[in-house]
């Protein structure tokens, strides 16, 4: 089995890189990078890993092995099939488009297939999403063409950041790069700023993923600024499409260390949430608990995580408010790993074992969870049963 270590020596060896020149370029010591090529470690703090994978120039996910998302295939779905649909070459200035096009859906059904595939997503439920999302796109378009309404064009805005999130999950973030582009083309046709500021929501999520974290939170901030609500005269959209942004932005000046401006954005975010309440628009979701779990995830980012403060918050967060279950399986991902770095490895492993029983196909492949999985098994002091086997559904060899 490739391990990390494999991987990070390959790309070491291909870049002409010393262990010593990645240490430095990196920021970590070389120890870590020796024992994780030599195999005597097999993985280390999620962190560490990011910061490999910017020295390598590199995405985490292929440092980190992340499988598919596709388990069943379907004639007409799958992730090539994604890419295809997003990069939709018959709309490119002086390709000759097929003319022989099959007629559109009804408008509706359509609609309601938008709304079908947006829960989808949100149960985690990847797989089956992948195989009906291209079909869903290629149909919008085709539904566009003869009835290119603002309505129309809000849906398909709103199809292509399912396509963007999806890919990016995937492990795709070129594939969500082009579907956020095409995403804030149909908003702007939709006339709706609030969808358009929702696209720079998804778009700093991607930048995130690729490691463009000064550029992620520089467009979201901007955009939050750009369309600040009036607390007083502000509808709930206004305010939990500003609040989204800010969240987007507080994320990626928590993993370039810059805590404190993070912080400043989620007590902003905090009151927009109290003054809308909770608010279902845009294909997402906004409320008081959405913001607290972020304020978990920031205090767990950056070169010098803060586990203990991260636990603090959980206190704060009530996981029957939270109403999307792919948000609260991320967010118990993290409780799960600042469990894990204070100290309370049987607490970090109840806790992963509870998200895979509710998300068993979500967690396969996100990065936070296996790289957890691969520290507690480096620090394994005996034998623990239940670990090794939820690191081997989660493709982590235990063996090693």
């Amino acid at each position: 089995m490739t391990t990390i270590g494999d991987r990070i020596r390959s790309l070491r060896e291909f870049r002409d890189l010393t262990q010593e020149q990645l240490a430095e370029r990196a920021g970590v010591h070389v120890d870590t990078i020796r024992k994780l090529e030599q195999g005597v470690r097999q993985s280390a703090r999620i962190n560490t890993l990011r910061a490999l994978a910017r020295a390598l120039d590199a995405q985490l996910e292929r440092l980190v092995g992340q499988p598919t998302v596709t388990q069943q295939l379907t004639d007409d779905g799958g992730l090539l099939a994604l890419r295809d649909a997003i990069q939709d070459i018959g709309v490119i200035p002086g390709v000759l488009a097929d003319l022989d096009l099959e007629d559109p859906p009804d408008e509706q059904a359509w609609t309601d297939s938008v709304r079908d595939a947006t829960a989808l997503y949100w149960r985690g439920d990847y797989s089956r999403l992948s195989g009906t999302l291209p079909l869903l796109l290629r149909d919008g378009r085709a539904v566009a063409r003869e009835a290119p309404t603002e309505r129309v064009w809000s849906q398909l805005a709103l199809a292509y950041q399912l396509a963007a999130c999806l890919a990016t999950q995937a492990g795709h973030p070129d594939w969500a790069y082009t579907a956020v582009e095409k995403q804030l083309a149909a908003a702007a046709r939709a006339s709706d700023p609030l969808m358009e500021g929702m696209g720079v929501s998804t778009l700093s999520w991607v930048l995130l993923r690729q490691g463009r974290w000064e550029q992620a939170q520089d467009i979201a901030e901007r955009k939050a600024d750009a369309l600040e609500p009036s607390f007083r005269k502000s509808t709930p959209n206004q305010l939990a499409v500003y609040g989204n942004l800010l969240v987007a932005a507080a994320t990626p000046a928590a993993r370039r260390d810059r805590h404190d401006d993070a912080v400043q954005m989620l007590i902003t975010a905090e009151a927009a949430a109290i003054r809308s309440g909770p608010v279902r628009a845009y294909g997402t979701a906004f409320s008081l608990v959405d913001v607290r779990t972020q304020k978990v995830n920031i205090a767990l980012a950056g070169s010098d995580g803060r586990p203990d403060e991260a636990l603090r918050f959980s206190g704060d967060v009530n996981l029957d408010e939270i109403s999307r279950p792919v948000h609260s399986a991320a967010y118990r991902v993290d409780v799960a790993q600042a469990q894990y770095q204070t100290g309370d490895s049987d607490g970090a492993l109840a806790t992963l074992l509870e998200v895979e029983t509710e998300q068993p196909e979500w967690i396969r492949f996100q990065a936070l969870a296996t790289s957890t999985v691969r520290e507690m098994l480096d620090t394994e002091r005996r034998r623990n049963t239940p670990l090794r086997s939820l690191a081997a559904r989660l493709g982590v060899d235990p063996a090693a």
